[in-house]
């Protein structure tokens, strides 16, 4: 169903008066309880001194006097408080009525009682936040769909190819395909773990784990690869035992060192450090290689995020964010500038940690 929300400026001018109508009635109605209950009392009063009738002038007329005085003042101060009220919340409603309608820009004045202002308050973060998401999301969807053309591309051009005749169906030609459906394969998978990691929503199958020994069997496979001697491990005695997923924790060092391995020469260095860290551990990865400029520090972590001269998928680091955060840890980036190479540091709580 395709209708206006909220009502339009009439209809909440005729809501508001439909308000005060009831507010009125509820004070009228007890405005004459109050004064039969007056009216009774000084009866009975009257009564009691000198068993007779009362005065009609003193027993009735002086309280209903009295009754339409106090209804009087507290209409004029109930008034003014409905005022106060009722225009920030239909400021408020009307708001609603334009972020509903997609409308992310809608904000409300913090103003009149308390009550109204927290209110407020609290609408314009809200509005704020999903504002953030839209924008995230909009973002998400052009990351994505940059991310994915190359790929397709490859293959529909190498398979258009084939199939006119121009190219053919031989190993040299049917390889760059397989390759570029990998490709795709991973970025769908890296896209699924950042989502879930994000969301809260990732599974981990946590188990009582020596950290130092982890660590050391995910980086010699990676010293293989670099020549032995670039990757250096150290790991200090006495480490605490962590409840952790061991394979997320794994994928985060192995992501680490995989990325410092892109950006460091072949006479550089890389060293992986874990040491007691409060109630857990700290893990270091330092590399001698190109460093990242102090103004994209920020943003390493971002999904999507390339340097200069990167070929990955841009979402690395943002996985190694989201699996150390699930684990209630925390990490950061830290360099000195370009060709000053990079530390990336992360923590995680000890056995029992969130």
């Amino acid at each position: 169903m395709d209708e206006h929300w909220p009502p339009d400026g009439e209809g909440w001018r005729h809501m508001r008066q439909r308000f005060a109508r009831r507010f009125i009635r509820s004070v009228l109605f007890a405005s004459l309880w109050i004064i039969g209950i007056f009216a009774l009392g000084g009866w009975l009063f009257g009564r009691a001194i000198d068993g007779d009738r009362p005065p009609f002038p003193f027993f009735f007329v002086w309280p209903v006097a009295m009754v339409a005085l106090l209804l009087l003042v507290g209409s004029a101060l109930g008034g003014r408080a409905l005022r106060r009220f009722a225009e920030p919340i239909g400021e408020l409603i009307d708001a609603l009525g334009r972020i509903a309608g997609g409308d992310h820009t809608a904000r409300v004045r913090e103003t009149g009682p308390r009550e109204a202002r927290e209110l407020a308050g609290a609408f314009n973060t809200m509005a704020e936040r999903l504002a953030d998401a839209e924008a995230q999301r909009r973002r998400l969807l052009a990351d994505v769909t940059h991310e994915l053309r190359t790929p397709l591309t490859v293959i529909r051009a190498q398979l258009e190819g084939i199939v006119d005749g121009v190219y053919p169906a031989d190993r040299a030609h049917l390889e760059p395909l397989l390759e570029q459906a990998h490709v795709l394969s991973r970025l769908i998978d890296d896209l699924r773990t950042l989502s879930l990691a994000e969301s809260g929503a990732l599974a981990l199958h946590r188990e009582v784990t020596d950290i130092g020994t982890l660590i050391v069997d995910a980086v010699t496979p990676l010293q293989g690869a670099a020549g032995g001697s670039r990757i250096a491990v150290e790991a200090d005695a006495g480490l605490p035992e962590l409840e952790v997923d061991p394979v997320r924790i794994r994928e985060v060092v192995t992501n680490l060192v995989g990325n410092a391995l892109r950006y460091t020469p072949a006479d550089g260095r890389i060293t992986v450090t874990v040491t007691p860290y409060a109630q857990g551990v700290a893990v270091e990865v330092r590399d001698t290689g190109a460093g990242i400029p102090q103004g994209a520090l920020p943003h390493v972590f971002d999904r999507f995020w390339k340097s200069g001269d990167s070929r990955g998928s841009g979402l690395g680091l943002a996985i190694a964010k989201g699996l150390v955060v699930a684990h209630g840890g925390e990490i950061r980036a830290a360099s000195e500038g370009a060709d000053r190479g990079t530390t990336m540091r992360f923590t995680l709580p000890a056995r029992g940690g969130r």
